[in-house]
């Protein structure tokens, strides 16, 4: 069901799949990278084993939080795109 109350069609829920996929797509990247970023001088150089043990866990704190701040970042956005500007118009000209 819709906020109007009618329920959706299928092209909002073509955009709304495709939207998730992004979002999740995209975070997955971004948690990736920021694991790489930070985890990645101890996997590649000869560092000390407290100073690796210590990126390696920060690492692996940071990317599951930057996945799910990613996630809902985009799927908050796109809500909130989806919704008309003014209350009881549904096109931007109208």
């Amino acid at each position: 069901m819709t906020m109007h109350g009618g329920r959706r069609g299928q092209a909002e829920r073509d955009a709304i799949t495709v939207e998730i996929g992004y979002a999740l797509c995209s975070a997955a990247f971004a948690a990736a990278v920021a694991y790489g970023a930070v985890a990645g001088p101890a996997l590649l150089f000869e560092l000390p084993d407290g100073v690796e043990r210590t990126l390696r866990v920060v690492g692996a704190v940071l990317a599951p939080v930057l996945f799910v701040a990613r996630v809902v970042s985009v799927l908050v956005r796109f809500r909130r795109s989806s919704q008309p500007s003014q209350p009881g118009r549904t096109k931007p000209d109208s």
